[in-house]
């Protein structure tokens, strides 16, 4: 692979796939059995866990490089790369080095980007040096350079976290519509939700209401849809991702209006019935019930009738009725899009 060969479109796609697979693969056994392992006391699957979490940055690194069509040796360098870069370690004074939280998102997919552009402008040149060359510069120049933006990138997202935070204090509802309505455009475009999520620590009704807008673009996208794909694929778009309608919603945008008009109003709701989420739960939506679970957990009584009402009227009873009233009013009377434009298949 050279320089020539990648095109600025097609690089920025495979950083940014890399980054949500890796951030998905490796939030997810925590956002399922988090919570359950603590209600259960099961310390090896909030040890498992963890560690995943952990690991974070060198799955997102061989997640960039498969998609790259990389080989092992620049797959293995990319993501020791992606470790240095991410500030997942840290010097420890007794000797050694201590892992600890996941690392930072954004710097981890920069780090990505620069240490896959050294391994193609390094290409193939070093032929039998490739071995003792390509890990030890991606590793040392690529993470290097990872590791030396990372202040500016933590500062960065800090202050943005901070800023969605206050004016989601101050302004509750305008702001929990505005949040839902990004991640139902974000759901739908290679950026990665979770990670972005992740990325400026968005929690509290924040994180909720981003859950909310991806439920509802999910429940929306299976229903406009559902004369057009199979079961298993309509019912994939809530129970799996969203995401799988990108190259549809990029072919033509428009059709995703009535979802977004869905996700405004069940956005909301995480004000008036108090949705709440951490960082690593929101993004996901009702993957895995990933979002349901954790807004529970996080309710002031836990587990209780009501609470449990709630979260269903919430997560699945508003975004269906939502998903079936846009869909007539957008699709059947104003005609703007057909089941077709939905159509997906991946045989």
């Amino acid at each position: 692979m050279s320089i020539k060969s990648v095109k600025p479109k097609e690089f920025t796609m495979n950083i940014l796939n890399g980054v949500a697979l890796g951030v998905v693969v490796s939030l997810i056994p925590g956002a399922l059995l988090g919570e359950l392992s603590k209600a259960l006391g099961w310390s090896f699957g909030l040890t498992s866990t963890g560690i995943a979490a952990t690991l974070m940055p060198i799955v997102v690194g061989v997640a960039v490089a498969i998609n790259f069509k990389f080989t092992p040796i620049q797959i293995g360098s990319l993501g020791m790369a992606c470790v240095v870069g991410s500030g997942v370690a840290h010097v420890n004074p007794a000797g050694g080095f201590v892992y600890q939280g996941s690392g930072d998102v954004i710097n981890t997919g920069l780090t990505a980007a620069i240490a896959a552009l050294l391994i193609i402008l390094l290409g193939e040149k070093l032929k039998a040096f490739t071995i003792l060359v390509i890990p030890t510069i991606v590793t040392v120049v690529g993470g290097g350079l990872g590791f030396l933006i990372l202040p500016f990138i933590q500062s960065l997202t800090a202050m943005f976290g901070q800023f969605i935070a206050t004016l989601t204090d101050l302004q509750p509802i305008p702001m929990t519509i505005a949040i839902a309505v990004m991640f139902s455009m974000m759901i739908v475009s290679p950026i990665a939700t979770v990670g972005i999520a992740t990325a400026i620590s968005l929690s509290g009704i924040a994180s909720g209401a981003a859950n909310l807008g991806i439920c509802a673009t999910g429940f929306y996208l299976c229903i406009a849809g559902w004369k057009s794909n199979a079961i298993p694929t309509s019912f994939a778009h809530f129970v799996g991702s969203p995401k799988m309608q990108m190259a549809n919603v990029v072919k033509k945008p428009k059709i995703l209006l009535p979802a977004i008009c869905s996700a405004a109003i069940t956005g909301s709701l995480a004000f008036f019935l108090d949705i709440q989420g951490t960082p690593f739960s929101a993004g996901f939506g009702f993957s895995g019930l990933i979002g349901p679970i954790n807004a529970l957990a996080l309710k002031a009584d836990g587990w209780t009738i009501g609470n449990i009402i709630t979260t269903i009227i919430a997560f699945l009873v508003v975004p269906v009725v939502l998903g079936f009233v846009f869909n007539y009013l957008f699709n059947k009377k104003l005609g703007l899009a057909s089941s077709e434009d939905y159509k997906l298949d991946f045989n």
